[in-house]
């Protein structure tokens, strides 16, 4: 075994703050779960080699970060101690999915023999074209739209930066007010605060202890100037459901334009854009087990919305670029894949989730769920544990080859607490112990069972550090 160095901080924030640093200046390092025995301070230690040793301790102290203590013994490469540990179990199925075999069986032939230019009017464009449009019958099926209806996108965040900008840049004329909730995701929310910045006005409306926002908040908020009200439909956090179809009930009868990010239900629960009666709707392939950089956004004919991306005529002048065809391919197969088996699915995914709610909770003392605690995504678990940070868990965790994450993939290297749970009332000190787990088609029982026996030791082992279990002891 190779001897490193280890530092130890108060807090997890400082030890990542002290990683990035190293990571500019390109010294190798990696944040641990912290050895026993390496004193006091936060769950995680920063390992580096030997000879980087004076190197780092100028770095970091000249950024004002303390290091608590430094300690130097050998310690096993990275893949000794994935040997050790086993079947890795991957429960961050709301970041990202594996690709489905039969959806990259799919897409193959899209990159080596049919991959024209679908613009192109010769044999191997056509051929290209026509696979796009049994694509867009297939993914309009799936969520009960017209194939015009279609816009193929990147992914979830340009499907939302479309809808938004798109909305506003048709319809700013007539007024400069949306209508949001304080839960979005970032790729709405900072969409929006760039607006703000442009002299729109954005309400961000409240919601309750368990996430739900209150349709007649939305009524009361509305104004002649609103022009567009874009509520998700499940968050990507807590997986609590919105009550989008009462929503767009309010929106019709005002005449106001109406998106749903949808990108954490769309593949994991029925989704229908005439049940839930909206203009607008993102979805992602990656979120249930398609290729990653392809997306879609639905809008309903008639929709008048100006095209975020332009250049060519593609995409019958809504979205300029060539399109992905294999991505393409790959999403509407995912449709049909998820298709086949959603409600068994579900119900399988819901029993393991629910198995692993009650057996933390009854092992494990001063745990909170986060989240409503029936109208959810069927996959999803957040929960609060008390007195300790987030970020040590998933570390330790990762060591004995179980994947969680704190919160949102897209802002997991924010040091900032979760605006989600911020915006349910939550007090910040149970805040920073919260966990998201969520589960896919490939989790199984042994894999539940795996996180209740490893996790308890994980937590009473991080609370013995914590000095705010400390003080509770008192």
């Amino acid at each position: 075994m190779i001897k490193y160095v280890f530092s130890t901080f108060q807090t997890t924030q400082l030890a990542t703050k002290a990683k990035d640093i190293l990571d500019d200046a390109h010294i190798g390092c990696e944040l641990i779960p912290k050895p026993i025995g390496l004193g006091a301070g936060c769950g995680i230690a920063l390992k580096y080699k030997e000879v980087d040793n004076i190197k780092v301790s100028s770095l970091v102290r000249t950024k004002s970060i303390n290091i608590s203590g430094t300690y130097s013994f050998p310690y096993p490469e990275k893949k000794e101690r994935q040997k050790k540990m086993g079947k890795r179990i991957y429960l961050d199925h709301n970041a990202t999915t594996p690709t489905h075999p039969l959806v990259l069986e799919a897409m193959l032939p899209y990159y080596r023999d049919t991959f024209g230019n679908a613009s192109s009017v010769h044999a191997f464009g056509r051929e290209a074209r026509g696979a796009i449009e049994q694509a867009r019958e297939k993914i309009a099926a799936f969520i009960e739209a017209a194939p015009e209806e279609i816009v193929f996108t990147s992914g979830g965040t340009e499907s939302d930066n479309f809808a938004i900008k798109g909305i506003v840049g048709a319809w700013e004329k007539k007024g400069k007010h949306i209508i949001t909730s304080s839960i979005e995701h970032h790729a709405v929310l900072n969409v929006c605060k760039k607006l703000e910045k442009k002299g729109f006005k954005v309400t961000y409306l409240p919601v309750d202890k368990f996430g739900l926002i209150n349709p007649i908040d939305i009524k009361k908020a509305i104004t002649d100037e609103t022009i567009l009200i874009t509520v998700m439909h499940a968050n990507n956090e807590i997986g609590t459901i919105e009550p989008i179809s009462e929503i767009a009930k309010i929106a019709k009868e005002k005449g106001i334009p109406f998106h749903t990010d949808a990108v954490q239900s769309v593949g994991k629960i029925p989704v229908s854009v005439t049940r839930l009666n909206v203009d607008l709707l993102s979805l992602s392939a990656h979120k249930f087990y398609g290729p990653k950089g392809v997306g879609a956004l639905y809008i309903r004919k008639g929709t008048k919305i100006d095209p975020l991306i332009v250049g060519g005529h593609h995409e019958k002048n809504r979205r300029a670029g060539t399109e992905n065809v294999p991505g393409i391919i790959g999403l509407a197969k995912a449709c049909e894949v998820v298709s086949l088996h959603m409600r068994k699915e579900s119900e399988n995914l819901k029993a393991l989730r629910d198995k692993l709610e009650k057996g933390l909770k009854e092992k494990i003392d001063n745990v909170y769920l986060n989240g409503h605690p029936t109208e959810r995504l069927p996959n999803t678990l957040n929960l609060s544990f008390e007195f300790i940070e987030g970020e040590s868990i998933v570390l330790n965790l990762d060591l004995e080859g179980i994947a969680v994450s704190t919160g949102s993939a897209c802002t997991s290297g924010s040091l900032e607490p979760s605006h989600v749970l911020k915006a349910m009332g939550i007090d910040p000190a149970v805040i920073q112990g919260s966990l998201r787990f969520s589960l896919g088609r490939d989790n199984s029982e042994e894999d539940i069972k795996r996180v209740i026996e490893v996790l308890p030791g994980i937590i009473s082992r991080l609370r013995e550090m914590s000095p705010l279990h400390k003080m509770k002891g008192k």
